[in-house]
């Protein structure tokens, strides 16, 4: 069966370090977005008068305040170690600041390539 790993890293300075050891691990493939959350957004939003959207543009601009999420897929096997490499750089996922990782089940997949099995769609 495969599994969707999503990491949403706190430290961006941390994904290099993240990427490597997924790899090193053998995940074949990881789609990486830039991201912000909501209570990023309002704890760095200085004014009530301003509407959310003009501090929301604002704030994607400003490299500082952005979260890398990071995603792939992979089968059983991977997900333990994914999961205790990425804590093995980052520390502890249950501290403050430091992201939140979590997996999906995939029930079905196509397109995955570099040697992986396709998931039953039975």
């Amino acid at each position: 069966m495969y599994h969707m790993i999503l990491l949403v890293l706190d430290d961006v300075n941390q994904c290099s370090n993240i990427l490597e050891a997924w790899e090193a691990e053998g995940v074949g493939g990881v789609t990486i977005l830039e991201s912000t959350g909501l209570g990023r957004i309002k704890k760095l939003s200085i004014r009530d008068d301003m509407p959310l959207m003009p501090s929301l543009s604002r704030l994607l601009q400003s490299r500082e305040e952005r979260h890398r999420t990071l995603f792939t897929v992979v089968t059983d096997d991977l997900v333990d170690k994914i999961i205790e490499t990425t804590e093995a750089i980052i520390g502890d996922m249950e501290s403050p600041n430091n992201g939140v990782i979590f997996v999906l089940p995939v029930s079905r997949v196509k397109g995955l390539h570099g040697g992986q099995k396709r998931a039953s769609t039975g």
